[in-house]
């Protein structure tokens, strides 16, 4: 298993708005093998969002360097930046994103086309769950359908690495854990890199690695043996 598939090495993330600097994080170093669920956990302003906006490419560090299967992405002009969110990344956020114009199947089919070597849109909503919704629209989709809508729209560009933020903050309990169980199935049959930031620390069960954060800083890293599946977890 390559343990440095995802690498941060001393990351700092200074905000500056006028004379005012915010330091949003101090430090920062850890890695995430290939094919790992890992949980970066923490409460609200602990950094978790922008580790995940800096390592998806959608923000970029002060200071120190990160690697994704080799690359160093840390060094990236803004053309590669964007060739690596749209073929390598996938992402899932807490309020979908989904093009509210654009059926189902229109969503998936608009971010497949995007990757390098995409799966089946239609396909990949079967595997959701979705093969009777594919020609609704959003608003004709409940939360826990329109985020799994979200989750086939980045696993259909067969992304590397994928990236949640907060993907059942929206949801209720049962669906909230139908969800999880779609995104640790997917780790497993794709070897696909997961990572999801939350302040729901039961999920660290489910995570290959847990990652806690506090004020900006890395507390802890944890490689776990044994993982729980979704189906045990309670909280």
């Amino acid at each position: 298993m390559n343990e440095d598939f995802i690498r941060f090495e001393n990351v700092k993330k200074i905000y500056r708005t006028g004379e005012i600097e915010l330091t949003a994080l101090h430090d920062v170093s850890f890695s995430v093998a290939r094919g790992e669920i890992c949980i970066i956990v923490g409460e609200s302003g602990a950094g978790k969002t922008t580790l995940l906006n800096i390592l998806g490419g959608m923000d970029s560090l002060s200071e120190g360097r990160i690697t994704v299967d080799g690359e160093e992405i840390s060094s990236y002009d803004a053309k590669r930046l964007t060739a690596y969110r749209r073929s390598d990344v996938g992402f899932v956020f807490q309020f979908y994103n989904l093009i509210p114009n654009l059926t189902a199947l229109e969503n998936v089919e608009i971010s497949a086309k995007r990757g390098r070597e995409p799966l089946d849109a239609a396909e990949t909503l079967r595997r959701v769950g979705l093969g009777e919704r594919m020609s609704n629209f959003p608003a004709q989709l409940s939360g826990g359908e329109q985020q799994r809508v979200a989750i086939a729209r980045a696993l259909a560009k067969n992304p590397k690495l994928l990236l949640c933020d907060e993907p059942t903050g929206a949801l209720d309990y049962r669906t909230g854990k139908a969800i999880l169980k779609l995104l640790q199935d997917s780790c497993r049959e794709k070897g696909m890199t997961v990572i999801i930031i939350t302040h729901n620390k039961a999920l660290c069960a489910m995570a290959d690695r847990v990652i806690r954060v506090k004020s900006g800083s890395i507390l802890s890293e944890e490689r776990q043996t044994q993982v729980t599946s979704v189906e045990e977890l309670e909280w």
